[in-house]
């Protein structure tokens, strides 16, 4: 099941010109209806179940199918994002509840580097990475000025 929204509980992100799940989603499939301002999915066939519209809704109001390895069959996911954390809701189909909490990215959004502080651990001629080229049967090709 693709990212559903609850109409009720969704609120617009309060008039603003993009809310959150349209920020979030990285297939642009979010979309805000101006004359009723409520999000909504414009097409669920293209959703990638990535889980980013959810994490980023403040109302929680976007329904979420879980992944298998901790949300059963007819179960129903909801993430509340905190400061620090993610809290994961799951209420099972005979009506328990269980409650997962993961940590978030501390670093500012785009401050993190691309490269993880290892950009100039290792040169494509290191010992470490001699067998690449022909392990990988790629060729490797070097500038020289």
């Amino acid at each position: 099941m693709p990212a559903f929204i609850i109409a009720e509980k969704c609120d617009g992100c309060k008039g603003q010109d993009k809310t959150a799940c349209m920020y979030a989603c990285p297939n642009d499939l979010m979309v805000l209806d101006k004359e009723i301002m409520k999000a909504y999915n414009r097409d669920t066939w293209a959703c990638w179940e990535c889980l980013c519209c959810g994490k980023a809704c403040p109302q929680q109001a976007i329904d979420l199918r879980g992944y298998a390895d901790f949300v059963p069959l007819g179960a129903t996911c909801t993430p509340l994002r905190g400061s620090d954390s993610i809290m994961w809701t799951i209420k099972f189909r005979n009506g328990s509840v269980k409650r997962f909490k993961f940590p978030i990215r501390t670093t500012e959004e785009g401050s993190a580097a691309p490269d993880g502080g290892f950009a100039n651990e290792a040169k494509l001629d290191s010992i470490e990475l001699y067998t690449e080229p022909a392990s990988l049967g790629a060729a490797v090709w070097t500038y020289k000025k």
